[in-house]
């Protein structure tokens, strides 16, 4: 590996095109700065380092944002930077309609140009829920300036009569218990409030814990961020230090190209395997790659993924939450232990400045039941299986860890459902024909399809399947799967339904062949019927006519390539734009 070289410092900054110099136009940006009280000296030439904030109440994950924000400037001070923190779009997996994966790219695209038109030397990315992670991470690769994210961390453990209650595993698990007579409604409203008993984001290995795991993994983040705990004073620590590093980042000119690399997204790829992370990584990793012009693709996902084994024994694919996880030793246990086995590009330069060997080298595994040792892992081939097809030509996801095993090789007859509203009309309807031996098809779900591809790949079952005591059955849609969710799902079926893909056009009756150790997801018809039944094909989602809706479903990309607009992809720098006063 070539070893990172430091720019020279001290050097003219990009902030100073706005703030340094004596001139009408400096003049102008420097006074309206100091209405906020700014002495003169800050705008000597130091960096300009914007804290660029997801906090929002709308933003459950996020909400205590603003009060790490305030440790962010103290480490910027301390370390003779200048910090401004900026309010950016924020993405709430909990509250946005028709669902927050519409509006990561809308978010990358906004923060993109703010980073690339206002005064900044450098960012901070204040993040935690599922799209404000990735949504900034693209932006940061699009406009190349120093950036460091710093993530709001997990909830506290839940508890419900004695029981680990993990947000968004137990929601699934207790919705289904209901349907199937086991827990009663009231005892299901009790149990709401264990499910997030403090700030931060979901305590398993979800989407946004995962996706924190992801941007450490990348080296984007300081080693340990990903696992402390909200409410944990030491992730205070984390982002003051943050901001110290950052403005050493900017002297440096350390920019998300120099630690964005191939091996980067291989490491992290590899580490999603042993944390049995969120098939969302897949998509997110794919779009962030895209950015910076590195030709990642689904198949190394598969190549990277499929010999490592799960080791995190995290809920929703094991037993414990995050909090564990932080105590155990987080993150840089597993990243060591990728070292160790030879799984890892030790070279890879993080943040910190240093390699992704040199910054866990020496860490200590305190728990071997959180953090297994590989001959007990959850599952010896763990990662995200690539499954394709000419149900799935262009691929599709599972993710082993969370699926049944006795699933894993399965021919079921389809039950279809033409898109979510028809699968809430039917799926509780006694009448409805299938049993646990079928295979549950939902269709219009992608990214054009629902649109924005919505969490709703993991199906519920039908309660009178539910009743007999049966928990899993093959599902296989175009949608997307919560992280906290679980069950022998295939998702992110491309080409979707809404573009013509095969998927279109499964019936009733067809039978389905899974077979994920030779990883085919198989409708078994006639070529000849194949083509037929998508000659004859024509659209049946519902298409907008205008607005940012019509914006998405026009320019989205499939879920293979990361369902990024495709007129966002490829970096683009942030020039200092001529000043139009």
């Amino acid at each position: 590996m070539t070893r990172f070289v430091p720019a020279p410092w001290p050097r003219r900054l990009r902030s100073q095109e706005w703030f340094g110099g004596s001139g009408r136009d400096q003049i102008y940006h420097r006074g309206w700065m100091k209405n906020q009280g700014f002495p003169h000296d800050l705008f000597d030439g130091r960096p300009v380092i914007g804290i660029l904030n997801t906090w929002s109440e709308l933003t459950p994950c996020n909400a205590h944002l603003n009060v790490l924000a305030d440790f962010v400037k103290r480490g910027v001070y301390e370390a003779g930077g200048f910090p401004v923190e900026v309010p950016v779009f924020s993405t709430s997996e909990s509250a946005f309609r028709p669902t927050a994966m519409m509006f990561r790219n809308l978010a990358a695209m906004a923060v993109e140009e703010q980073m690339r038109g206002q005064p900044m030397d450098g960012c901070v990315l204040l993040v935690g829920c599922d799209k404000t992670t990735p949504s900034l991470l693209m932006a940061a690769a699009s406009t190349d300036l120093p950036s460091i994210i710093v993530t709001g961390g997990p909830m506290l453990n839940g508890y419900y009569r004695n029981e680990r209650v993990g947000s968004g595993t137990h929601l699934w698990k207790f919705s289904e218990a209901v349907k199937a007579g086991e827990m009663t409604p009231e005892e299901f409203a009790e149990a709401e409030a264990s499910m997030s008993r403090s700030a931060g984001s979901c305590n398993t290995m979800g989407t946004a814990s995962t996706m924190a795991s992801m941007a450490e993994a990348l080296g984007m983040a300081l080693s340990g961020n990903a696992a402390i705990p909200a409410v944990d004073s030491r992730r205070r620590v984390m982002a003051q230090l943050s901001g110290r590093r950052i403005v050493q980042m900017v002297k440096d000119d350390l920019k998300p190209s120099d630690v964005l690399t191939r091996d980067a997204f291989e490491n992290a790829i590899r580490t999603n395997a042993a944390i049995g992370g969120s098939t969302n990584a897949v998509i997110h990793l794919l779009a962030i790659a895209g950015r910076v012009g590195i030709d990642l693709t689904l198949d190394d996902w598969d190549r990277c993924g499929r010999d490592v084994p799960t080791i995190v024994n995290l809920m929703p694919s094991g037993k414990y939450l995050m909090e564990e996880f932080f105590y155990a030793g987080g993150l840089p246990v597993v990243i060591k232990r990728l070292g160790e086995a030879g799984l890892l590009h030790r070279d890879a330069l993080t943040v910190s400045g240093q390699t992704a060997w040199e910054q866990v080298k020496d860490v200590v595994n305190h728990n071997p039941d959180v953090i297994l040792p590989a001959d007990k892992a959850l599952t010896q081939s763990g990662g995200v299986v690539v499954l394709k097809g000419n149900l799935a030509p262009k691929g599709a996801v599972l993710k082993p860890s969370a699926a049944s095993p006795h699933l894993m090789v399965h021919r079921g007859r389809a039950v279809v459902f033409e898109d979510i509203d028809d699968y809430k009309a039917r799926i509780n309807d006694e009448g409805l024909d299938i049993d646990e031996t079928c295979v549950m098809v939902l269709k219009n779900c992608g990214p054009k399809g629902y649109p924005g591809m919505a969490e709703v790949g993991n199906m519920g079952l039908p309660p009178k399947v539910l009743r007999k005591g049966i928990t899993d059955m093959v599902r296989i849609s175009d949608a997307r799967m919560s992280g906290t969710a679980y069950g022998t799902v295939c998702l992110h079926t491309s080409p979707e339904a809404a573009a013509g893909g095969p998927l279109a056009v499964v019936r009733d009756g067809d039978m389905i062949e899974l077979d994920v150790p030779n990883r085919r997801l198989h409708l078994d018809i006639a070529e000849e019927e194949l083509t037929a039944r998508l000659a004859a094909w024509t659209p049946t989602h519902e298409v907008a006519e205008s607005g940012y809706l019509w914006l998405h479903q026009t320019h989205v990309e499939g879920a293979d390539t990361g369902a990024d607009l495709s007129f966002l992809k490829g970096g683009r720098g942030a020039p200092v734009g001529k000043d139009s006063h």
